[in-house]
């Protein structure tokens, strides 16, 4: 029984030494030097090769190395009867909050116009909003979401949500499905934190910026998938909204000819939002292992059909 980790983007060497720390007796092997592929049991991944999990006849469980799972559930040959996780991780969750407030602040502090002007060295004092004059919706309630409420609202900011269904968590209105029209209308701040889905991809397109508040701004620290990227740009030049601040893309590394580096109102980090850290999050993989060993159920399980 082995362990393969499998990561294009990520290095594995730090994976290693902390799963080792935890339990030497542990059989690692890391792709793509992988000499016994029909020992392999649980696969710990980031980005696989499209078709790679088919190599391995005796899997049974893909742990993603995060919290996203559409690296993995994208690949179409994957095998129908192997389990899929992802990270919960508290550490994580808390780094994601902090990110998504720092940039709601940011946005209403003018923080990028300024920066930008600094380039120019254009001096010109522009008037901000407080976070109390800030309206931050974020589309994706789940347990990041959460997390992202709780932080724009204890610093002041106005808070709503939405999901598949209505509810109210932590004082803050969330919109169902069917309201998606009444959330998007009063949002100035959208903070994008859905899972992809064949129903979220594209969802951030010149259809629905049009909906939000005049001078509206874009927070994408999901996927790059859910942005129709040609909508942004022309939603921007367009007056539809004001700009993007964006972490995640549908190509990553983004290439150095994307128009995106050059526009002046779209600010980019390089999928930083939040990062694993394995030391927080081994002893839940191993957990996972062990379960899957003794044929219990599995913790933070993905739902295939429903991607998350």
């Amino acid at each position: 029984m082995s362990i393969v980790i499998v990561s294009t983007a990520r290095a594995s060497s730090h994976w290693v030494k902390t799963l080792k720390e935890k339990d030497e007796s542990l059989d690692i092997q890391v792709y793509p030097d992988v000499k016994r592929p029909e020992d392999i049991e649980f696969a710990i991944s980031w980005k696989h090769p499209e078709g790679l999990y088919q190599n391995y006849p005796n899997l049974k469980v893909i742990a993603s190395m995060g919290a996203g799972v559409n690296h993995i559930l994208k690949d179409e040959n994957l095998p129908k009867n192997v389990k899929v996780t992802r990270i919960v991780d508290e550490q994580l969750t808390k780094d994601m909050g902090q990110f998504v407030l720092l940039q709601c602040l940011a946005i209403s502090r003018n923080l990028f116009t300024h920066l930008h002007d600094q380039k120019r060295k254009h001096w010109e004092v522009k008037r901000y909003q407080t976070p109390e004059q800030t309206k931050v919706g974020i589309m994706g309630y789940g347990v990041l979401g959460q997390e992202a409420g709780r932080a724009l609202k204890a610093n002041g900011f106005s808070v709503v949500g939405y999901a598949n269904s209505s509810k109210t968590v932590d004082g803050i209105r969330v919109y169902g499905a069917d309201e998606k029209g009444q959330f998007l209308k009063q949002t100035q701040i959208l903070v994008c934190l859905l899972p992809v889905t064949p129903n979220t991809q594209g969802v951030l397109n010149i259809q629905l910026f049009k909906k939000l508040q005049p001078n509206a701004y874009l927070v994408n620290v999901a996927r790059g998938e859910h942005l129709v990227e040609k909508d942004l740009i022309s939603a921007i030049d367009q007056g539809f909204i004001k700009g993007a601040s964006l972490d995640v893309f549908q190509e990553e590394p983004l290439p150095e000819s994307h128009p995106f580096w050059n526009h002046k109102d779209i600010q980019i980090t390089p999928h930083i939002a939040s990062m694993t850290d394995p030391e927080s999050v081994a002893k839940q993989l191993l957990d996972n292992y062990k379960r899957m060993k003794d044929g219990e159920s599995l913790i933070n399980e993905v739902n295939r059909n429903k991607g998350y």
